[in-house]
């Protein structure tokens, strides 16, 4: 693997300003204009679950845009319900909605929703990322999810894709209504932009980015408002690109996975959103977590892999790394036959019982059905 700047990591992953303008004045916990059903979205709707489109406010005030799923056989009882969120720079019309519905056919009310400041959801300026407010937006979603009529909310988990996998866990490290949490194709993005890809990043250049950085903010305080970033990814491919450049093309500009709402499909990030990342490590009380259960699955080939493997390493109590042969990192965001939805089901069934036996050999029985 080359060695990569931070300048470089922006142009592998994303893209600039969303048109779409959100309206600030939603009610809290209202259902959207919208309705969840007059948009696009890069997977097909499932019989077994209702979506409905909700909106709640965050600890800062910030309009969450979410998609809640129910199953549509629910029964009377309160249900174990999952926050999702990720991959960074997608939408909850893309992966984050493939499995918070996939997970509701299984029995789960789930909840998939827009980060602050992308999306339908609020903030201003558009397309920037927090580890502070990204990490509390999931503690928003348990908030929401948690003052639900059908939820038990002693048995809410945490589901983090990407990028956004690193906020969950610190999310779940602070948070501890939160009882299990699982990711996929992890990233640590403070990791990666203030070291590089593999720690690769010589103190130099983190000097020199840093310098860059400092100075575009008298740039776009001049301006009066923030820059995009310039690198992103291409509209067409040269055939020069590293191969999990060609992943994330293959899923974000075509008809796979491309969402005009996307900042990785049709945008970018601002020019200065490395900066906090920078300067505050997400994974620093990893550990804290402990003793509530972590799940981390990355591919086989995904040029990722290392970030879960390290959390694996770092996280203490009851943990578990899953590796899924010859996938890659993109693979785990839509390809179904892939992602370890049975996997994901048994662990959250287990960890999310609340003390009720049946429910653990209901998830035990189906992970011995399925091998897993």
């Amino acid at each position: 693997m080359k060695r990569i700047s931070i300048l470089a990591l922006t142009s592998l992953m994303i893209v600039g300003q969303v048109k779409a303008q959100i309206n600030q004045n939603a009610a809290s916990q209202n259902t959207r204009i919208t309705a969840g059903g007059n948009d696009h979205y890069t997977f097909p709707m499932s019989d077994k679950v209702i979506r409905q489109a909700v909106t709640f406010k965050n600890r800062y005030g910030i309009t969450i845009a979410a998609d809640l799923y129910l199953p549509k056989n629910r029964g009377s009882e309160t249900l174990a319900a999952l926050a999702v969120s990720g991959p960074y720079g997608a939408v909850k019309e893309q992966s984050s909605g493939l499995y918070a519905q996939t997970l509701a056919e299984r029995g789960f009310v789930t909840l998939a929703f827009d980060p602050s400041y992308t999306g339908e959801s609020g903030g201003e300026p558009r397309n920037v990322a927090s580890p502070d407010i990204n990490t509390e937006d999931f503690s928003a979603a348990v908030d929401y999810l948690g003052l639900h009529s059908i939820v038990d909310r002693s048995r809410i988990g945490i589901i983090g894709i990407c990028g956004f996998a690193g906020m969950a866990l610190n999310a779940v490290a602070v948070d501890k209504r939160v009882k299990a949490v699982a990711t996929t194709s992890m990233y640590d993005m403070s990791r990666v932009m203030a070291k590089g890809y593999f720690d690769n990043m010589t103190s130099e250049q983190r000097t020199s980015t840093l310098e860059i950085l400092s100075q575009q903010r008298w740039a776009d305080a001049g301006k009066g408002e923030p820059a995009p970033a310039t690198n992103n990814l291409p509209e067409k491919l040269s055939g020069n690109e590293p191969q999990f450049v060609v992943d994330y093309f293959n899923y974000y500009k075509t008809p796979r996975g491309f969402h005009r709402r996307s900042i990785n499909s049709n945008g970018a990030w601002t020019a200065t959103n490395a900066l906090s990342f920078m300067n505050m490590p997400l994974l620093t009380y990893l550990h804290e977590i402990s003793p509530r259960p972590v799940l981390l699955i990355a591919g086989q080939k995904a040029h990722s892999r290392y970030f879960s493997e390290d959390a694996y390493k770092a996280a203490a109590g009851p943990k578990e790394l899953v590796i899924i042969p010859n996938a890659s990192h993109v693979d785990l965001y839509d390809q179904t036959d892939i992602i370890p939805f049975d996997k994901l089901t048994v662990f959250f069934e287990e960890h999310l019982t609340a003390g009720k036996p049946a429910q653990k050999e209901k998830a035990a029985a189906l992970g011995s059905a399925n091998g897993k």
